[in-house]
């Protein structure tokens, strides 16, 4: 046997012979190892394409979860409103942008997903992939953390600072923005499998 050219299995087979059966030789099947090697990459691009779609609903989610967060406290005087939104925070517009950036790329990436099942040994596409998770990986995680640090600010304050817990008043408000930074590290865990696969796959060519 040849390593990476082929796999050979004896088969051994029987040939009657007057009133007995006597012991022949055994014949020898070829499997190419390529066709082995192509189905494991196919299956690895169809893992691909699941957590790729996956990333792509929670990068929308935390971009509309975000872009949605918004509320209006009851009482107003003649001169102020009490109203909290995302876009009062450059953190948490850095991370609407981001995120949007993120679900865009996420989206044009699935077709090249699917040539990949078509595909398995294309690695020019596997690299290109690779390197654009990469870069969007470092977004979604610099969003996320940023708008954490926000989060956690906008849940406890910090009196040496002189920020006030807000949530106590705008409980609508922190649950919203709450929840698309969790979305958003679900995108962030997802992108991290999507790049370990495909340094796996290209391992693998």
């Amino acid at each position: 046997m040849k390593s990476g050219d082929s796999t050979t299995i004896d088969v051994p087979h029987h040939e009657a012979s007057g009133g007995g059966a006597s012991k022949g030789k055994g014949a020898i099947l070829t499997v190419p190892a390529r066709q082995e090697k192509g189905g494991m990459r196919r299956g690895m691009a169809i893992i691909d394409l699941v957590l790729r779609i996956g990333a792509v609903v929670a990068a929308l989610a935390a971009a509309a979860t975000m872009g949605t967060s918004d509320q209006n406290l009851p009482f107003f005087t003649q001169f102020f409103q009490f109203e909290a939104s995302y876009d009062d925070m450059p953190s948490f517009q850095f991370f609407l942008i981001a995120m949007s950036l993120v679900a865009g790329y996420l989206v044009l990436s699935v077709p090249f997903s699917i040539v990949s099942i078509v595909r398995p040994h294309a690695s020019g596409i596997r690299l290109l992939l690779l390197i654009l998770d990469v870069v969007a990986l470092t977004l979604a995680t610099s969003a996320a953390g940023a708008a954490t640090a926000i989060v956690y600010l906008a849940h406890n304050g910090n009196s040496s600072s002189n920020w006030l817990a807000i949530c106590n008043q705008f409980g609508d408000f922190c649950q919203t923005v709450s929840g698309a930074v969790v979305a958003s590290f679900v995108t962030v865990v997802t992108l991290m499998f999507l790049i370990l696969l495909s340094a796996v796959a290209l391992r693998k060519h």
